[in-house]
């Protein structure tokens, strides 16, 4: 799927209002994990390769995984972290560290870490938001809460999930924020073991968006991608945060 235009960030972020009655009357036309809007490729002719992991927040999702962190930081590989704000608020110390570090960049992961619909839809069993509204609140709710704390608005949001419709896209564009899908599912949402991830990781081709996640510790993604990347950076591929290159 092509890349598509980046939006440009509004002058003034609309409100919820006025987010809801410019979409309540449109009807979505596409659902899933590339739609349009959904950057799921690096541009073209770009041969670096950019890792993001997602911290999803919650019961059971708020872990740290500093062995994947301590890695990349190792062999000084950037990455993109879409943080939640349930992820946020339980681990504050280390999105401060985090946030300080110039080899990382943070993205939106969203509110509460729900797939991005204005008509329920749900992906994976996790429920998504319902209309227009709730697209909004998922989205800004925690872009201002990053703003705060970063001083500057997040660049990039994934959705729970990473499942949109073509009218939460817009949302999103709307509020000044790319959509981040991605290329290559290096951990299988957190469930694959370090030989599946290392196999995942390892064969991502160049110009590929990379997802995995860093709130759980002790699965296969750390040592998956510490297997992975000394190969691939002797081989003299680049790594890059989405933000490098688009």
């Amino acid at each position: 799927m092509p890349t598509p235009t980046p939006t440009p960030a509004p002058a003034k972020e609309p409100t919820r209002a006025e987010t809801v009655e410019r979409y309540a009357a449109v009807a979505p036309t596409d659902w899933g994990l590339e739609v349009a809007g959904v950057i799921t490729e690096l541009p073209d002719g770009e041969r670096a390769t950019a890792l993001t992991f997602d911290a999803c927040g919650g019961p059971g999702s708020n872990g740290y995984d500093a062995e994947l962190i301590d890695f990349l930081r190792a062999h000084a590989v950037p990455a993109t972290l879409f943080l939640n704000a349930r992820w946020i608020d339980a681990n504050p110390d280390e999105f401060e560290q985090l946030a300080a570090d110039p080899l990382f960049e943070i993205g939106n992961h969203g509110t509460v870490h729900r797939p991005l619909s204005v008509t329920g839809r749900s992906a994976y069993g996790i429920a998504g938001t319902g209309d227009v509204g709730e697209v909004y609140d998922e989205v800004a709710g925690n872009a201002h809460k990053l703003t705060g704390l970063l001083g500057h608005p997040p660049r990039f949001f994934r959705s729970g999930t990473a499942h949109y419709d073509d009218v939460a896209t817009r949302v999103v564009a709307d509020l000044g924020q790319y959509v981040a899908g991605f290329t290559v599912n290096g951990d299988g949402g957190a469930t694959l073991s370090a030989a599946q991830v290392r196999q995942e990781v390892g064969s991502a081709p160049p110009g590929a968006i990379v997802i995995g996640h860093m709130n759980h510790p002790g699965g296969g993604t750390a040592p998956g991608v510490a297997a992975a990347l000394p190969g691939m950076l002797a081989a003299g591929r680049r790594f890059v945060r989405l933000s490098d290159v688009l």
